[in-house]
């Protein structure tokens, strides 16, 4: 649950969640093909794993788009010294992380 009234933060987390389950859903549909044919994945199991990897899953797809963020130490003191105002809206974010090296 999120109390916001802010109009872009609703659009990224909907676009955030359909993300997630159509990511989820295409893992699940590769796992299933892949594991034995008596292999059962129920969905709450699922969905926990899912999470837990989630991190692993962000990692890789950023290796396979080409994308290498700064060294985080460096974006930690960067970012909190920016006073509110100055720092990128998400979805700016997202759209410039998500592009392969050299489109950015």
């Amino acid at each position: 649950e999120f109390d916001t009234t802010k109009e872009h933060i609703v659009k990224i987390l909907v676009y955030a969640a359909l993300l997630s389950l159509l990511v989820s859903r295409e893992l699940l549909a590769l796992v299933t093909e892949c594991a034995d044919d008596d292999a059962v994945f129920p969905p709450g199991r699922w969905a926990a794993t899912f999470r837990s990897h989630a991190q692993l899953i962000l990692d890789d797809l950023g290796d396979f788009l080409g994308y290498s963020p700064p060294p985080l130490l460096e974006r930690l003191i960067e970012d909190a010294q920016k006073i509110h105002d100055q720092r990128p809206i998400l979805q700016e974010t997202l759209a410039t992380a998500t592009q392969p090296r050299g489109e950015a």
